[in-house]
């Protein structure tokens, strides 16, 4: 996305650019750092001008000079002052690189800036020499010694001398003129960079382009008091910027104070976008009408709790990530205990975020929400990544915040049974407002077609404890014994904070057990990288790549051509003409194909996937199920990591239950007793589909 200075906003840093910054201002420390203090790693300074030149080619200057400033004194801190001022260099020339980029500029452009710019650096270098007197001698001493060192050397062979005079007289000179060489040189180094780098950098920037840097939560300044409610939606569209047709179309809609208000409906029917709107976002047509501004993120405005609790949690302990972001005279007002018991986080303020729950980590992010007072608080789809239990409880928690604290509450989900607790269900069926939704399909079970073979992997006492031998020591499995065969389908189940992802990882061989064997035909998992292959929560996290075809030929190697891709296509189910597409513009469930795609590309051995239903609707899920299925009787190995058990149970061959690290229970008869459990939001889910069943209560 190449920016104009005309799309650039004004005024204070706005909250895309302090994150930006934030993110690239840490990575050039890091290779700044890392490159100053490991003689191996010296390359490292070479390419940390790339973060700050994407910083400078997407935002405004400032936004530049704010991650420089802060990135210069942390480095100075870690490794010193020389370090400290590869940072401002690096910034010097990757904002010249990244401004001319974004203005439209060309070559003329960087060779007057480059100029100008080493000109200055050259002055800079000679004037902190002459103040700083006492360096300077240190400095001229040094090169004194190292030419008399040359001296000595080159008077114990007749023949080299006259080098050693050459190199005597030639020091003496600079040192008479030491200001016009050490200038010089400077301001030459900084120019010749800048060329250089114009060419180098500019062409990385230029394959760069094509990533996402907007913030879809970004909104005009609005002057007026806090005051989001009541809020009136007249006739409200919406249409990103590129797009072929409106997220959103004629959306008439009213929150009042102290509603709860539940909006369902199926991935890409705009719920996403909805909440933006309410959040603060203009619409690209009709009203919106409200008695101040929506105040994100502001004392008594509007809170936003997202799909993904981790994205949210700032603070090392439970307590200040309650705080986190509040100045210090309102922070003190906060009852911290006190919030964490409303939202069952009793006692757990000294706790670390890290070592929290998925389920825990969400009730984190209500208890930070409502540390802000909100009159308005916004739950983006906060139930679909934890499990059944956790998603009762929290939408539990949020059902009893109007009451208790005035907030309104809209709470977006594509689970019926969340939307039960409700004052008013809103229905969304491709951006517009509908009675009811279609009946949603359930997974049909799909018996296998092809038979199970010899074991393949085998876990014999797998232990791991993390930041072992440490104070912040977690345990996370405590003995796990499991045999898997040759295309198998194995489900494992277990509450949020059972050690799932845990033993996920250590079977892809990411990590090593602390204790005991994990090993694939014998040999451990970790030595052989890319036999055992992971499909993570969150599949766009996956997708690096600008095209679908690019990434499936990423995973499958060289030697993988555009018959390749089309066939790993025809495996998940996708159109060949989905090897063209962005990885930008796929739905939740078209991601988690492509992942599978570039897997089959990859030709493992066996498939981990963690929790592949999360965050799809039953629609989605339905389709992830029998593409499971299709791929099982492909002979390849499944390992399913999941909570929707009554989901994903149909194709598995066995089901293994994880509590707190200990597999418990390893039967068939598990999937009929843990699905029994689901059973009851099944029936509620299709029952809310029934004809009249478009506003509840």
């Amino acid at each position: 996305m190449n920016h104009k200075p005309a799309d650039l906003p004004r005024g204070p840093l706005r909250p895309i650019e302090l994150a930006t910054g934030a993110v690239m201002a840490g990575l050039t420390v890091g290779l700044i750092t890392v490159g100053s203090l490991v003689p191996m790693a010296a390359a490292l300074q070479l390419v940390a001008a790339v973060p700050l030149g994407l910083l400078a080619h997407r935002y405004r200057l400032r936004a530049l000079v704010t991650a420089t400033v802060a990135a210069g004194l942390v480095t100075f801190v870690a490794a010193g002052i020389m370090p400290a001022l590869g940072v401002l260099g690096a910034a010097t020339i990757a904002g010249i690189v990244g401004i001319v980029k974004r203005r439209g500029g060309g070559f003329a452009a960087v060779l007057a800036l480059g100029l100008v710019a080493g000109l200055g650096w050259g002055l800079f270098s000679v004037a902190s020499l002459l103040l700083f007197a006492r360096t300077r001698q240190l400095f001229f001493d040094a090169i004194r010694s190292t030419a008399e060192g040359i001296n000595n050397l080159a008077e114990r062979q007749a023949q080299l001398e006259p080098l050693g005079r050459m190199a005597t007289e030639a020091t003496d000179a600079v040192l008479r003129w030491w200001w016009l060489y050490i200038g010089g040189s400077v301001a030459l180094g900084v120019f010749v960079s800048t060329v250089v780098s114009w060419f180098v950098l500019g062409s990385v920037l230029d394959r760069l382009r094509w990533l996402p840097g907007s913030d879809r939560l970004d909104a005009p300044e609005d002057d007026r008091q806090i005051a989001p409610l009541p809020v009136a939606l007249h006739g409200v569209g919406f249409r990103y910027p590129g797009a072929a047709a409106d997220a959103l179309a004629d959306i008439d809609l009213t929150i009042r104070p102290g509603e709860f208000v539940a909006v369902v409906g199926h991935n890409g029917s705009g719920k996403s976008t909805l909440t933006r709107v309410l959040a603060g976002r203009p619409p690209t047509s009709g009203a919106v009408d409200r008695p101040g501004s929506a105040g994100l993120g502001k004392l008594g405005g509007t809170a936003l709790v997202l799909q993904r609790p981790e994205s949210q949690t700032l603070g090392v302990s439970v307590a200040d990530d309650v705080v986190w972001g509040l100045p210090p005279e309102l922070a003190a007002q906060v009852d911290v205990d006190a919030l964490l018991a409303e939202v069952g986080l009793d006692g757990m303020g000294r706790r670390e975020t890290a070592t929290l729950s998925g389920g825990q980590q969400q009730r984190l992010a209500v208890a930070a929400a409502l540390a802000r007072r909100p009159a308005l608080l916004i739950a983006d789809e906060a139930t679909s990544m934890i499990d059944p239990d956790g998603r009762r409880d929290l939408v539990a928690l949020l059902a009893r915040l109007p009451e208790r604290h005035g907030t309104a509450v809209v709470l977006v989900t594509h689970h019926e049974a969340d939307a039960s607790a409700a004052n008013r269900v809103i229905h969304l069926a491709q951006g517009r407002m509908v009675d009811r939704l279609a009946a949603w399909p359930q997974p049909a079970r799909d018996r296998r077609r092809a038979p199970m073979g010899e074991p393949i992997l085998e876990l014999a006492g797998v232990r791991h404890t993390y930041n072992r031998g440490t104070p912040w020591e977690a345990p996370a499995l405590h003995g796990v014994d499991l045999s898997v065969r040759r295309g198998e389908a194995l489900l494992v189940v277990g509450g949020n904070g059972s050690g799932k992802s845990t033993l996920a990882w250590i079977i892809a061989g990411l990590i090593a057990p602390s204790e005991g064997r994990c090993e694939l035909r014998g040999t451990p998992v970790d030595k052989q990288i890319g036999r055992v292959t992971l499909a993570f929560q969150h599949s766009r996290l996956q997708l690096q790549k600008q095209t679908v075809g690019e990434e499936i030929a990423d995973w499958g190697g060289r030697a993988t051509g555009s018959g390749a891709v089309g066939r790993a296509l025809d495996a998940v189910g996708l159109d060949r003409a989905f090897a063209a597409r962005s990885v930008d513009e796929l739905s939740g469930g078209q991601a988690k194909r492509v992942v599978l795609a570039a897997m089959v590309a990859s030709h493992p051995q066996v498939v981990v996937l963690d929790e592949p239903l999360a965050g799809l609707d039953p629609q989605g899920r339905a389709e992830v199920v029998e593409l499971l299925a299709r791929l099982r009787d492909s002979g390849l190995t499944l390992i399913v990591i999941s909570h929707d058990v009554a989901d994903v149970s149909v194709v598995c061959d066995r089901t293994v239950h994880l509590d707190s690290g200990v597999i418990v229970e390893t039967a068939r008869q598990t999937v009929g007793a843990v699905a029994a459990l689901t059973e009851p939001l099944w029936r509620l889910d299709n029952s809310r589909n029934e004809p009249g069943n478009g506003v509840a209560r």
